[in-house]
């Protein structure tokens, strides 16, 4: 029902990964679901479909309308009541915009009849017609989410590169090492020379070659040394260390890699929503978490690992009643879901079981993932695990190496 692009289609029924909370949503669950079609018509032939329904309360049978007009601009789904009275509309419309004003409490006017300068085909099997209008629609929006989802996926992974790339070489680190040890040195054979005026220092190293030390600003002369020392500390620290860094940021990379080749092979737009959510209410901007990436399943928070340091970080953040889930066998993401003591629907633990193959690996295959709470967890080295009173379910990753 958007504004430039209103049409009829037919598909499976799908439950929204999103709930809706605008009054139009409301009222539309509360008096349409369950309801009793008695009439569907096409008044004159128009750019109308009337929905006649018998709605089901606690105390009595209500007759409602739900009208769907294709009319452009004005493209609107409207609930009307038994008396032809707005009860409420999808998009409301005044006075000084259309001679039709749609508004709760207001009588609705016919809209103008539409004189048809072109002549239709007669359509021969109109449910044929209508999945093709889904299917060629869906496509459409597949692709354009695709492109969309995967930039936002790859500015990330990018991101991630170019840190990567700026990350030092041990070798280089080593050198740095040996020559802040060297200034240092230099510095205390060569302190009675400095002024506190002084902005460098030319001497011979101990070799015999002249050497220039630009000497740091706001450090008097007899902390010089200890400056270059500590420099000296930190350029071994981290020659000590970048590997765990390279390690962090390419397992990051490869994340992130997967959830772009997961995203080339999603074949609908909910398992893209599913993959990377559209739009986030203004709680959840709030939420951030340095630990993981957080998405959301039908309003249940999720968690998941983007290597074995962040899989380490979830198991401490985890409450015990918590639903953590892993593939069986094979190293993979950890997936944390908060479950704040509530049960979960069987749909929030499938959708979140393939959230954790999806962004695991990318071989195609049958795949087990366990799942139980945290508190049956139990760390045993890093990241690995031992853990018991599990469920598991069972995904089928697509691709071309599934043959049935």
């Amino acid at each position: 029902m958007s504004r430039g692009e209103s049409f009829v289609y037919k598909s499976s029924s799908k439950r929204p990964l999103q709930g809706y909370n605008a009054p139009f949503d409301t009222l539309l669950h509360s008096l349409i679901s369950a309801s009793k079609i008695v009439d569907v018509e096409i008044p004159n032939h128009d750019r109308i479909i009337r929905f006649t329904l018998i709605s089901k309360s606690a105390y009595k049978e209500n007759i409602v309308v739900l009208q769907f007009e294709f009319t452009g601009r004005h493209t609107n789904a409207i609930l009307i009541d038994d008396n032809e009275v707005t009860i409420e509309a999808l998009r409301h419309i005044d006075g000084d915009s259309s001679f039709r004003v749609i508004r709760p409490g207001v009588e609705l006017l016919c809209i103008p009849p539409y004189e048809q300068l072109e002549t239709h085909q007669e359509i021969e099997n109109i449910e044929q017609y209508l999945e093709k209008k889904h299917e060629d629609f869906e496509k459409k929006r597949v692709n354009g989410l695709k492109k969309q989802k995967l930039l936002s996926v790859q500015k990330k992974r990018d991101k991630l590169k170019h840190l990567l790339e700026k990350l030092p070489n041990p070798q280089s680190l080593a050198q740095e090492e040996n020559q802040y040890k060297n200034y240092g040195n230099l510095i205390l054979a060569n302190l009675y020379q400095i002024k506190p005026y002084d902005t460098k220092l030319n001497t011979y190293d101990f070799d015999g070659h002249d050497i220039t030390i630009n000497l740091p600003k706001g450090i008097v002369p007899n902390r010089i040394s200890e400056y270059f020392f500590n420099q000296s500390k930190r350029a071994k620290a981290k020659a000590k260390n970048v590997h765990i860094e390279e390690e962090n940021l390419r397992t990051k990379i490869a994340f992130y890699s997967n959830m772009c080749h997961a995203i080339e092979q999603a074949k609908d737009s909910h398992e893209l929503e599913l993959l990377v959510p559209k739009k986030v209410t203004s709680q959840r901007k709030k939420e951030k978490v340095k630990e993981c990436e957080l998405f959301w399943i039908d309003d249940h928070k999720v968690l998941v690992g983007r290597n074995s340091k962040e899989n380490q970080a979830l198991l401490k953040i985890a409450k015990s009643n918590d639903i953590w889930m892993h593939i069986r066998g094979i190293p993979s993401s950890h997936l944390i879901i908060r479950t704040d003591k509530q049960n979960l629907p069987d749909s929030v633990i499938e959708k979140a079981a393939k959230l954790c193959v999806d962004f695991s690996l990318t071989q195609a295959g049958d795949y087990d993932v366990d799942y139980t709470k945290r508190k049956f967890v139990k760390i045993q080295e890093g990241s690995n695990v031992e853990y018991d009173k599990y469920q598991t379910v069972r995904v089928r990753k697509e691709g071309i190496e599934i043959r049935e």
